[in-house]
C-alpha cells in the first residue's frame, strides 16, 4: 500500500487518544470520511490494540508505534511494541470469547478484513497489523 504515516507515543494512558485522533486525521488524508461504516470499527480495534500495548506491553516497551497504509481499496494499521508475547489471534476467540483480544479479531472478520501477528527480527516484539476493505 502506498501511503504511510508512522506515529511513536509513549506507552501511557493517553497513547490511546493520540493514536485514536491521528486516525481520524490520517482516514481524512487518505480521502475516506469519517462517516465510512469501517471507520467506527477500525477506531475502535485501534483503541483496543494501543490499550493493550499500554496494559501488557509497557514495562518492556516505553513506547507504542502505530504504522498507518492505504490504498484505493483498503486502510491498514499495525500497533507494534517491544514485549516479545506473540498472542494468537485467531485463537483468542476459542480460548477468550469476549476478551478485547477476540472483539478486535471478530470486528475485523465480519468487516471481511484480515488480523496477523508479524515478530520482529530479533523476536523482542512484534506488530499486530489490521487490513480493513474500504
Amino acid at each position: 500500500m502506498p501511503f504511510r504515516h508512522v506515529l511513536n507515543v509513549p506507552a501511557m494512558g493517553s497513547a490511546v487518544r493520540i493514536a485514536r485522533e491521528t486516525t481520524e486525521l490520517v482516514l481524512v488524508e487518505c480521502g475516506v470520511g469519517l462517516g465510512h461504516p469501517s471507520v467506527g470499527p477500525a477506531l475502535l480495534i485501534l483503541a483496543e490494540l494501543v490499550t493493550n500495548a499500554v496494559r501488557h506491553a509497557a514495562v518492556c516497551s516505553p513506547m507504542v508505534t502505530v504504522t498507518y497504509a492505504h490504498s484505493p481499496g483498503a486502510f491498514a494499521f499495525a500497533v507494534h511494541d517491544r514485549h516479545p508475547y506473540q498472542p494468537a489471534l485467531y485463537g483468542a476467540l476459542a480460548s477468550a470469547p469476549g476478551s478485547g483480544l477476540a472483539t478486535v479479531v471478530e470486528m475485523t472478520v465480519e468487516l471481511g478484513g484480515t488480523a496477523v501477528v508479524r515478530p520482529d527480527a530479533d523476536g523482542g516484539g512484534k506488530a499486530i497489523w489490521i487490513t480493513l476493505p474500504l
